[in-house]
């Protein structure tokens, strides 16, 4: 499940209104860059797809970045919130296919 990446497979959009209030201000999302990481939860239910996510971010130094692909739902609302109330920067939290309705999203994470 645990990949390093080079770039990112998907064209990131953001919309500010669909997503909480403690992610990325959409002039910050031009500056991405790729993740170091990136795990798919979209098969495990809540509590272990903060779990799974945790432990991989506990495992990266300090500055990497780790992308997340999760489920709408629980894991959308509570594996971002939970992140940043550890301290780590949301760098961005979008829908994987922008053009049409899913409940997949993807969401980025730096370790601080």
């Amino acid at each position: 499940m645990l990949q390093n990446i080079r770039s990112s497979p998907y064209k990131e959009v953001f919309r500010k209104v669909q997503y909480p209030s403690f992610a990325v201000k959409e002039e910050d999302v031009s500056e991405k860059i790729p993740a170091d990481l990136f795990i798919d939860i979209t098969t495990q239910v809540c509590p272990l797809t903060f779990v799974k996510t945790k432990l991989t971010v506990e495992r990266m130094a300090v500055g990497q970045t780790l992308e997340v692909r999760l489920n709408a739902g629980e894991p959308l609302e509570n594996v971002p919130r939970s992140l940043a109330e550890l301290g780590h920067s949301i760098l961005s939290l979008e829908r994987e296919n922008a053009v049409e309705p899913t409940s997949i999203h993807r969401l980025r994470v730096r370790k601080n």
